[in-house]
C-alpha cells in the first residue's frame, strides 16, 4: 500500500487518485485537490533526472570516501518533489546495492571480518528493522517531522565527518574481556607494507551499545550507516582502519537489507525511482574511482562536508516550512 494518508486522498478525489495510481513517481508531490505540476513531465522525466543526478553523487561520493546513501537521501528530499517515504526507501536501496557489490571482494580479500561483524550485524539490523518502523510510523503523523529529525541528523553526521580524524592502526594493548569473548581479533596481510597485521578490539561494551542508535538512524532514516560504522570500530573499538571499512561496507549488506523489507512491504520501494538511483551511482562509481589517483580528497571531503551542512539546514527549512532555502 502506498503511503499516503486517507486525508489526502479524499482531498484529491477519484479521478486525481487514478491518475496518481497510473503515475506512482509523483505521489509524493500530491499536496493539494489539483493535479501538482510535476505531472505535465513525461513519465520517464524524474526517472532520467535521477540517473543523471546520482551519476555525478556516484562520482563524488567515491572521491570523499562516503556512502551514497548519507548524500542521496538529503539531497533527493530537499531538492525534488519527492515524498519523504520514497526517498528513504530508495536511499536504502542505493546503500545495500554498494555493499552488495563490494561485500564479497572484501570477503576474500580477508579484509571485512566476519568474526568483527557478526555481533554488531545482529545488534544493527535488528534495531534497523526498529528504525524503519518508527520512521514509518511519524512520516504516517507528520511528514514534516521526519523531514526536521533528518535535517538535524545530517547536521550532526557533516559535524562527525568535519571532526572524525581516522587512525590506520590503533594502538589496542589490552583486549577486554567481551572483545575476547567473541573472538574480535584477526590478521590481514597490508598490500601497502607488506606485512602481516595483527588487531584486536577494545572498549567492546561501549562500541555495541552504540550500533544501537546506529541501527535506529540507519532504519529511521534510509542512510546506510557507513558515515558511522568506521568512526566506532577504527576510533572506539581499535580495528585497523582497513579492517574497519571493510567490515562497515560488508555490515551494510545486512543491516540495510532488514530495513529495506519494512520500506518493501509498506510500499516504498518504487523501481522507477529505485533502479534509475542505483544505476546512475553504480556508473558514477566507476567514474569515480578512476579520477581517485588524480582528485585533491581534502577538497572533495571538504566539499561534501558544505553540501551535507546545505542539505541537513534545507531539511530542517523545509519541515518546518520557513522558506528560507528556497
Amino acid at each position: 500500500m502506498l503511503p499516503i494518508s486517507h486525508k489526502k486522498l479524499g482531498l484529491i478525489g477519484a479521478p486525481a487518485v487514478a491518475t496518481i495510481l497510473a503515475h506512482p513517481m509523483v505521489v509524493w508531490a500530491a499536496q493539494e485537490a489539483a493535479v501538482p505540476p510535476e505531472m505535465a513531465h513525461p513519465w520517464w522525466f524524474w526517472p532520467l533526472i535521477l540517473l543523471v543526478f546520482c551519476f555525478v553523487l556516484g562520482i563524488i561520493a567515491v572521491l570523499a570516501g562516503v556512502g551514497g546513501g548519507v548524500l542521496y537521501v538529503p539531497l533527493v528530499s530537499g531538492f525534488f518533489p519527492f515524498h519523504i517515504d520514497f526517498v528513504r526507501g530508495a536511499g536504502l536501496m542505493v546503500a545495500l546495492a554498494g555493499a552488495l557489490a563490494a561485500g564479497p571482494g572484501l570477503l576474500r580479500r580477508n579484509l571485512a571480518s566476519l568474526r568483527l561483524a557478526l555481533p554488531v550485524a545482529l545488534i544493527a539490523s535488528t534495531c534497523s528493522i526498529g528504525g524503519a518502523m518508527l520512521g514509518l510510523y511519524l512520516s504516517k503523523l507528520n511528514p514534516d517531522i521526519v523531514q526536521v529529525c533528518l535535517g538535524v541528523t545530517i547536521v550532526g553526521i557533516a559535524i562527525l565527518l568535519l571532526a572524525s580524524k581516522n587512525t590506520t592502526k590503533p594502538v589496542v594493548t589490552k583486549q577486554d574481556a567481551l572483545g575476547m569473548a567473541l573472538g574480535l581479533h584477526g590478521t590481514y596481510f597490508d598490500a601497502a607494507t607488506q606485512e602481516m597485521v595483527e588487531w584486536k578490539t577494545h572498549r567492546t561494551l561501549l562500541g555495541l551499545i552504540l550500533f544501537i542508535f546506529i541501527g535506529v538512524l540507519a532504519g529511521m532514516f534510509g542512510l546506510g550507516a557507513g558515515w558511522a560504522n568506521v568512526p566506532v570500530l577504527n576510533l572506539l573499538m581499535g580495528a585497523p582502519l582497513k579492517i574497519s571499512v571493510a567490515t562497515s561496507k560488508f555490515l551494510l549488506s545486512i543491516t540495510d537489507t532488514s530495513a529495506a523489507w519494512i520500506y518493501m512491504n509498506k510500499g516504498c520501494v518504487i523501481p522507477l525511482m529505485a533502479v534509475p538511483s542505483i544505476i546512475g551511482l553504480m556508473f558514477g562509481s566507476f567514474v569515480g574511482v578512476r579520477l581517485l589517483s588524480i582528485a585533491k580528497p581534502k577538497f572533495i571531503r571538504i566539499m561534501v562536508i558544505v553540501v551535507l551542512f546545505f542539505a541537513g539546514l534545507k531539511a530542517i527549512d523545509k519541515g518546518l516550512g520557513i522558506g528560507l532555502l528556497g
